[in-house]
């Protein structure tokens, strides 16, 4: 891993993702793209285009202000930090800066959303999930370190998300970490039965490494919600990380069908990552 984006509001949130990042980057020796993107708002018509341009200026060389003094942390002492200010709204700006730069990771600090909030609006970090082609970690709370020893990888056997188990096991080789497979059975239409799951797991690996060596890191649970089974198994088994893959649904398919990394994203105490299928 060598570069690694950190979108900036000045924050507590963002804050706890920079510091996330630090440890990374001492870990792999990573560069950090600190993000502000800077939402000037479209002034009025009646303005002239000088003064808007005097305007534009003018919040960029406060925001340039704060950006250079909220980096001036101990925890980044040497570590390369790149601070990029940008003219435009999160979402799917980040993915392109993303793919711009060549990053590795988007690390993002958030505090969810929940209730009228979430169906209406969602959070900032739920949009960049969902555009973003870069794997996503999402960090919740100040974490001490990015020792994820434990991972829960909740999957559902697919051959459609093989390539992205095979881009997980690469991407945390580093932490050297025990990755739980996690798949929740739920009991509607698309239940299935012992000799079904034991066929789709046995595919799955066989197909993904050549055997079945992680079949004892396989768990099969039951509950009546994919969300609530990914977070009770992953709290039982004291996991430090949930990785998940995501389709990156948007508009209409989104609204009707939602996405569970989303909600686990908005829902979760523990950091989330996302890879894009």
């Amino acid at each position: 891993m060598k570069k690694i984006i950190v979108p900036i509001d000045f924050s507590d949130h963002s804050e706890n993702a920079l510091k996330a990042a630090a440890f990374f980057a001492k870990k792999q020796a990573t560069e950090i793209y600190a993000l502000h993107m800077l939402d000037i708002q479209e002034v009025n018509l009646s303005q002239s285009a000088e003064f808007s341009q005097e305007k534009a200026v003018f919040f960029l060389k406060l925001a340039e202000d704060r950006f250079k003094k909220f980096l001036q942390k101990d925890y980044l002492e040497g570590i390369k930090v790149i601070p990029i200010i940008k003219h435009y709204k999160v979402f799917s700006e980040i993915n392109a800066i993303a793919q711009e730069v060549h990053a590795d990771l988007v690390i993002m600090g958030s505090h969810g959303a929940s209730g009228l909030k979430e169906f209406f609006t969602g959070s900032n970090t739920e949009k960049v999930i969902r555009y973003a082609e870069t794997p996503v970690l999402v960090i919740k709370n100040e974490l001490n370190d990015v020792n994820f020893s434990d991972v829960v990888f909740a999957t559902d056997f697919s051959q459609e998300s093989i390539p992205v188990f095979k881009k997980i096991l690469t991407f945390l080789a580093f932490l050297n970490a025990k990755i739980h497979l996690l798949y929740v059975n739920l009991p509607s239409e698309k239940f299935k039965t012992t000799p079904e799951m034991d066929a789709l797991v046995n595919n799955f690996l066989m197909t993904a490494e050549g055997n079945t060596d992680r079949l004892s890191n396989v768990n099969l649970v039951c509950s009546r919600y994919i969300e609530h089974g990914i977070l009770n198994f992953s709290n039982a088994v004291g996991a430090d990380l949930i990785v998940m893959a995501t389709h990156g649904r948007k508009g209409l398919s989104h609204v009707f069908s939602g996405s569970i990394s989303e909600d686990i994203t908005n829902h979760s105490t523990l950091p989330i990552m996302t890879f894009k299928i």
